[in-house]
């Protein structure tokens, strides 16, 4: 854990009390804080007292002697509207912050040179920030891996030479971070998400572009640029004189990181030259992978990594579940685990990777369905359809993929084991990508990836990846 000094002696009021909010309470008070912590839900609260966090009701207490409001990042800041704390805390003119806000002013306190690495972006922010965590890893530097990948921040060890923290950040936890200040920022990409919660897209970037603009001057702000808003604000960081690095997946570039037949190039002065291959590393597959691993290699030379030990660590990443996840093989036939592709738009870059794919599809429809996914069919050698998504999806692939109803995962594998084993398919491809919510039969994404992980485990004769 790490303990929140900057807050010593002061009172702070904690509202929000999962995971983030237990942990940044607790951190406080090992900073010698005076905390005090709600929720709207009474179990959690219960759950807080019987940690020993103090607890009160935040609409009842006197404002005027709070330092700051520590919010966790699923509450309402800005939209639909501001959470009843929020307007309580504006009102008094109390800061409302949260923990990666915490993280900052500790470190720019104890350890200002210590190397921190903040990633952000519509998608890829996950497969981004381990793979990075596993290049510095696997190059023998101690590594923290946290935020928005599932591991609270103030949970990890604190901020020191030597130790590099590698953060994945939403826009909501960016959104409570005024002063994120990454030695090495990256924004991957942008297009239109959470705008329930920030309600605009214009109002959505702005807040992903923080986190790059508060690179400090001695930093680096990565940006990929294959899309207008984040090409924009790549422009707009150079101009404020920022380091700036762009990626590029789509075109070559004079200045930057692109990636072509295979390779990740370094263009600089308009030479390139190549700083590592993706050809054969599985766990990267796709374009979208491409893009990630550019990304990670830049942030990797920008922490000192050399071009050896990048190659090395970008062969042995071993990938994250339910993304493009190699299960393993039995004979020819390929196992993916790919569940986390709850709409179509993910589910087009699973489709993208194979020639040869017996594709196991449905659940919880989306908006939309799979129409915008007509353009893959020609590489689907069958598909086994499940869930409530099942009957409206027989009828958008009809005659020209064909198809059968199997209504869950266990059927489906089963037959597209079957016919992948009996095919004459070159590279036979039993792909989970689901291209709907889980919510119909699973709790969620991952527990319906990992259903799938262990049939696929007790088939007879898989050899596992």
């Amino acid at each position: 854990m790490i303990p929140i000094t900057t807050f010593a002696g002061k009172k702070v009021a904690v509202f929000g009390l999962g995971a983030s909010g237990l942990i940044s309470a607790s951190a406080l008070l090992a900073g010698g804080a005076d905390v005090i912590a709600f929720d709207d839900d009474s179990a959690s609260i219960a759950k807080a007292g019987a940690g020993g966090i103090p607890t009160a009701d935040l609409r009842e207490i006197d404002w005027s002697k709070i330092a700051a409001l520590v919010l966790a990042p699923g509450v309402p800041l800005t939209h639909p509207a501001p959470h009843w704390v929020v307007q309580l805390a504006k009102k008094a003119n109390v800061a409302v912050v949260g923990d990666v806000e915490l993280f900052c002013r500790e470190r720019r306190q104890h350890a200002p040179r210590a190397p921190f690495v903040a990633i952000t972006g519509t998608n890829g922010k996950s497969t981004t920030t381990a793979l990075i965590a596993h290049l510095t890893a696997s190059a023998g530097i101690d590594t923290q891996l946290g935020g928005n990948i599932g591991t609270a921040i103030l949970s990890l060890a604190p901020p020191q030479s030597g130790r590099v923290h590698v953060i994945e950040c939403s826009s909501y936890q960016i959104d409570l971070a005024p002063s994120l200040d990454p030695s090495v920022g990256i924004l991957l990409n942008l297009s239109e998400d959470h705008l329930d919660r920030h309600g605009t897209m214009q109002n959505y970037a702005a807040v992903k572009e923080r986190l790059v603009g508060g690179v400090p001057g001695d930093g680096t702000a990565i940006v990929g640029v294959d899309d207008e808003w984040c090409e924009r604000i790549a422009g707009r960081l150079a101009q404020a004189g920022k380091r700036v690095v762009q990626i590029s997946i789509r075109r070559k570039l004079s200045h930057g990181f692109y990636v072509e037949a295979g390779r990740i190039m370094r263009a600089r002065g308009g030479e390139a030259s190549a700083v590592a291959e993706l050809d054969g590393i599985g766990s990267l597959r796709g374009m979208h992978n491409a893009q990630n691993a550019a990304c990670a290699t830049a942030a990797a030379l920008a922490l000192g990594l050399d071009v050896a030990a990048i190659q090395a660590g970008l062969r042995s990443f071993p990938g994250l579940p339910h993304r493009m996840e190699e299960i393993g093989r039995r004979g020819a036939v390929l196992f993916i685990n790919d569940s986390k592709a709850t709409n179509a738009d993910s589910a087009a870059q699973a489709l993208a990777c194979f020639s040869d794919i017996f594709w196991i599809a449905g659940g919880r429809p989306k908006t939309g369905g799979i129409e915008s996914l007509r353009r893959f069919f020609p590489r689907i050698r069958k598909a086994y359809l499940i869930g409530e998504a099942a009957e409206q999806f027989a009828a958008t692939l009809g005659d020209a993929v064909p198809h059968e109803v199997t209504g869950s995962i266990d059927r489906a594998l089963a037959a597209a084991a079957r016919d992948g084993a009996t095919s004459s398919a070159r590279e036979p491809v039993v792909l989970l990508s689901p291209a709907c919510a889980s919510f119909d039969q699973y709790r969620n994404f991952e527990v319906r990836g990992d259903a799938f992980r262990a049939l696929v485990q007790a088939l007879p004769g898989l050899q596992k990846r």
